[in-house]
């Protein structure tokens, strides 16, 4: 997928209003990326009357049916002895039924005003009212039902919608936000006062107004009868008037929207500002409305404008079509305007922050953008993992640290065969999403994203202050936003406040100032759910108040799973976490065997999930906690307080939801979080609900959301899971693997046309040195390709010469000017073509030295040196003299950060340790301990960690009989080892050799 290229907004300025004035080469405004809200149905206000009715029989009928029928359950005077002597009669009996009664309606009324409380407050899952359980259930389903239709959907939940907003605009009285977000407090009271008498004015007008609009005006809907306007309203408690809700009202569909948008877009407002973001309105402007608008709050232009009302309305339909230039040049009119149709959407209330380069954007400064018909074009690769660099960044690195593992347990603890130094080459599906995983990848993002949350809990812990709940966060331009449970106090710099006190900010320049910190990661069970316009939205899941639900066909909620399992699995911003899978996922277990685990059935679930909430409540107890983020910063943060995520793909029944719904309810504060998967969408004690559609989007009317969702779809699924398992260092081999991937001719035959030395400094042989700064350039792709003679995608070539992106012109002429560079063989083969998938290749006139290097040593231990002693000691002999450093020892500061997801960086140590080694063991046999000194030597040169050339050494230096030599060596080895000490084997073949070793560690001690 697409790079998507970073929009810089221009900052407020003047009385609030936002500036879109451009400069060339500036990105423009961007609009937000849209929400699809379910529109109220018939259904809803039928379901709404009839909970009302419930509500107002059991709240209100029941103790007026009690008080009149049986009396009042307090006693008229005060108890006397007696009472406790009397008989125990049916009217004694009954009395005690009453006042059972009595006490279920107070348990009730109070499970309704717990309920009522926590919708208005927004505070997501209340609080629990002692033994009410079926009670507390009921009054959540009636109150749910009524509130529904009385209130915006959004602000009976924590707004997700508003976060990444900046600051700016909710800084000043004039400017009005869609809905208020948790901690708004009266943010919107000087709006309401400032637009209360003009609202009247209009509403006045609205009964009287008879005049009609010039019939050329406006734009961008079909027009019948008089132009139309409406004017924003001020805020009614915690409703701000929308477009959205402008348009529902007055047009029938909420998505029509834009076409309000389109019509009064830069027009200027009778405070003088511009609407410039359809999420940007203030009360008392005014919107020119499409000619099929219908309400009696509409007005039309009055042609003899007698009231300031009026003279608004009139002003500023004269700034209509006719100042513009013609409804002709109108942007978005005529067949342009969209909105209208099946696919239109509504953008997210609040203004947006600004935008700034991104490395998961993919733009860099200097470079010219990227045209949208290139970055459509992913030659093949898979486009969900393009699209998902966190994930991608996540699993490139476990699989690198899979990759390196095995190598080394090869190295060091086979007995017997080897496995050889390359890792399997991936083919079909598996080669593939290596390449996407190499393009997509955004290391740079993830480590920013860790240090970032790691500093702020340094930080707030030096303060002697808790870590603020957080429910999510925005990776925004590159900077953090965070979005709190509640306010939590001035942030601690460099951190600042959001748009409210329940939003913290870091700015990407600022967070590149963040040290590695020694602290536990607060915030682990953050994960990806994919991306709203520019903005890439990660949900905290165990901060959730309650069971998340997400809704939708099987296989795109297996998408979905899949996606969320292996981020958690994978991420760097994590430590240590439990991710429960049920109902699927059996197969990811190889990303992570020590994260990841699978359970048959719900009833094992809920059996787990009861004992270890019981025994988390009972630590934090113990430790005097009030949750898991406060043990996170205490004396025991990396052994304690790992979260606990359940990803529970099946629907459960009624009683298994229920019963998860209990477990969830203290769940957040015990750092344990539940994703549910449910066909209907309607599960009992969900806090939050999503739906993931067929077309990949992920929504949450409640929540104000909707995402492009992040999924790993299941073709995807099993070629990742198959990277891991070719990687895994217990997985026996099939067939031979130590043959190298790439073989050269070493006789005086085989010389190449090209010979580049990459172990130690970069030198080419054989090619003229290019001009200007593309020499740069060409000598990094040429490396590239010399250290994949299997092939280079081009996308994965790009990606890594320029890492924030780069054009498909700029690829291509780079690779033109490589293929020249390069030249033909002396039959005209080109030296660079492509094979039948597209991927680049090198003609094997082009080699390297890692390439001799590689194959000496498989000629002297496999080939022609095994029947050969001559032979193998002048293989190992020349293999030795080739290493002259580490791999391209001079490379430019700044370039070749590819190298990172690359495990050619511990194959090369290991690979010339092995040469050491084997010639040691060849000058050895004939006693010839210094020739083994030698060559173990110029081995540690490049492998200076390699313990079993240390050891080598030892014998090869005692075999010398020089003790005083040995004693020197055994304190350079201890010196070395530093405050970690030697390793038990070092100190074990000490033991044997050197026996006085320890009296030396105790003198110099």
């Amino acid at each position: 997928m697409a790079r998507r290229r970073s929009s810089s907004p221009s900052r407020s300025t003047g009385n609030g209003s936002t500036g879109n004035a451009t400069t060339p080469g500036t990105p423009r405004n961007r609009t937000p990326q849209p929400v699809r809200i379910r529109r109220r149905t018939f259904g809803d206000f039928v379901k709404a009357f009839f909970a009302f009715v419930a509500l107002l029989v059991l709240v209100v009928g029941v103790p007026g049916a009690l008080a009149m029928s049986v009396g009042w359950p307090f006693p008229s005077g005060a108890p006397k002895l007696e009472w406790l002597q009397q008989e125990i009669t049916t009217g004694t009996f009954l009395r005690i039924l009453t006042v059972l009664v009595w006490l279920a309606w107070a348990q009730f009324a109070a499970c309704v005003l717990v309920e009522i409380k926590a919708a208005v407050s927004g505070i997501g899952v209340p609080g629990r009212v002692p033994g009410a359980g079926p009670s507390q259930l009921l009054a959540r389903q009636l109150v749910a039902a009524l509130l529904l239709v009385g209130a915006t959907a959004a602000s009976l939940t924590p707004g997700l919608s508003q976060l990444g907003h900046s600051i700016e605009g909710n800084q000043r009285g004039t400017v009005a936000a869609a809905q208020q977000t948790p901690g708004g407090g009266g943010l919107f009271a000087q709006q309401q006062e400032q637009a209360a008498s003009t609202a009247a004015a209009l509403a006045e007008q609205a009964s009287t107004a008879a005049a009609h609009a010039d019939a050329g005006g406006g734009s961008g809907a079909a027009r019948s009868g008089p132009t139309k306007y409406y004017r924003i309203q001020p805020p009614e408690g915690r409703h701000h008037d929308s477009l959205w809700e402008v348009a529902e009202r007055h047009l029938g569909d909420g998505r029509r929207y834009k076409e309000i948008f389109e019509l009064n877009k830069d027009r200027v407002q009778p405070d003088g500002s511009k609407l410039s973001e359809a999420s940007l309105i203030r009360p008392g402007w005014i919107m020119e409305m499409p000619g099929d608008a219908r309400g009696g709050d509409l007005v039309e232009m009055p042609d003899s404008p007698s009231g300031g009302a009026q003279q608004q309305v009139h002003d500023y339909g004269q700034t209509g079509d006719q100042a513009k230039g013609g409804g002709d040049e109108v942007q978005g009119g005529g067949d342009e305007v969209q909105g209208g149709g099946e696919n239109a959407q509504v953008s997210l209330p609040g203004q947006r922050p600004e935008q700034r380069p991104a490395s998961d954007q993919r733009h860099e400064q200097g470079q010219q953008h990227a045209t949208p018909a290139a970055e459509e074009s992913s030659f093949g690769l898979p486009q969900a993992l393009l699209g998902a660099p966190l994930l991608a960044a996540g699993l490139l690195g476990a699989l690198g640290r899979r990759r390196r593992q095995a190598l080394w347990q090869s190295a060091f603890g086979a007995v017997g065969g080897r496995r050889g130094m390359e890792p399997p080459t991936p083919t079909g599906d598996a080669a593939d999403v290596q390449d996407a995983l190499l393009v997509g990848a955004d290391p740079e993002g993830v480590r920013l994203l860790d240090r970032s949350l790691r500093g702020l809990a340094a930080q707030l812990a030096t303060e002697s202050r808790p870590l603020p709940v957080v429910y999510a966060a925005w990776l925004t331009g590159g900077d953090l936003h965070l979005q709190l449970a509640q306010p939590s106090g001035k942030p601690p710099t460099p951190w600042q406040q959001g748009q409210d006190q329940t939003f913290w900010m870091l700015a990407r320049a600022d967070a590149e100032r963040y040290e590695d910190e020694d602290t536990a990661a607060p915030y682990p069970g953050l994960v990806c759910l994919g991306t709203m316009d520019d903005s890439r939205l990660l949900l905290n899941l165990e901060a959730v108040p309650g069971l998340v639900s997400l809704s939708g066909r099987e296989a795109d909620r297996a998408a979905v799973f899949a996606s969320v399992a292996a981020e958690l699995a994978t991420n760097g911003w994590s430590d240590r976490m439990t991710i429960t899978l049920v109902g699927f996922g059996e197969d990811l277990t190889p990303l992570a065997p020590n994260r990841l685990r699978h359970l048959d059935g719900i009833e094992d679930l809920i059996e787990t999930m009861g004992a270890e909430t019981r025994q988390r409540r009972g630590a934090l107890g113990a430790a005097g906690h009030d949750s898991v983020l406060t043990g996170r910063t205490g004396p025991a943060q990396h052994t304690r307080w790992a979260p606990h995520l359940v990803l529970l793909a099946a629907e459960p029944s009624a009683d298994d939801a229920m019963k998860l719904a209990e477990l969830a309810a203290d769940a957040s504060r015990l750092g344990i979080g539940y994703l549910v998967g449910t066909e209907s969408g309607d599960l009992p004690g969900a806090a939050w609900e999503m739906e993931i559609t067929g077309e990949g989007k992920l929504l949450a009317p409640l929540l104000g959301l909707e995402l492009d969702a992040q999924l790993l779809p299941a073709a995807q699924q099993r070629a990742v899971v198959e990277l891991f398992v070719q990687a895994d260092p217990d997985r026996t081999p099939d067939g031979p693997v130590t043959t190298p991937p790439f073989l050269v001719d070493i006789s005086e035959q085989g010389r190449p046309a090209v010979y580049a030395r990459l172990v130690g400094p970069y030198e080419i042989i054989g090619l003229d040195t290019p001009d200007g700064e593309r020499s740069v350039l060409l000598h990094e792709a040429l490396a590239l390709l010399l250290l994949h003679r299997e092939g280079v995608h081009p996308r994965v070539l790009s990606s890594a010469l320029w890492p924030r992106g780069v054009t498909d012109d700029v690829r291509e002429a780079l690779l033109d000017r490589l293929r020249a560079w390069l030249g033909t063989d002396p039959d005209g083969t080109p030296r660079l073509a492509a094979d039948r998938a597209g991927r680049l290749t090198l003609a094997k006139s082009v080699v390297s030295d890692l390439d001799v290097l590689r194959s000496l040593y498989h000629e002297a231990t496999q080939g022609k040196g095994v029947d050969s002693r001559a032979v193998r000691g002048r293989l190992l002999t020349d293999a030795l003299v080739l290493v002259r450093g580490p791999l391209l020892a001079d490379r430019p500061e700044g370039r070749y950060r590819w190298l990172t997801h690359e495990i050619v960086d511990a194959q090369l140590p290991l690979l010339v340790a092995d040469i050491g080694l084997a010639l040691s063991e060849f000058h050895l046999v004939k006693d010839r301990a210094e020739k083994a000194i030698e060559a173990l030597t110029a081995a540690l040169r490049t492998a200076p960690g390699d313990e079993r050339l240390w050891h080598e050494l030892l014998r090869a230096t005692h075999g010398t009989g020089d003790a005083a030599r040995l004693r020197a060596l055994a304190a350079d080895l201890i010196s070395r080892s530093g405050a970690r000490g030697l390793p038990p084997r070092t100190e074990a073949l000490l033991d044997e050799l050197l026996p006085s070793w320890r009296d030396g560690v105790a003198a110099a001690g």
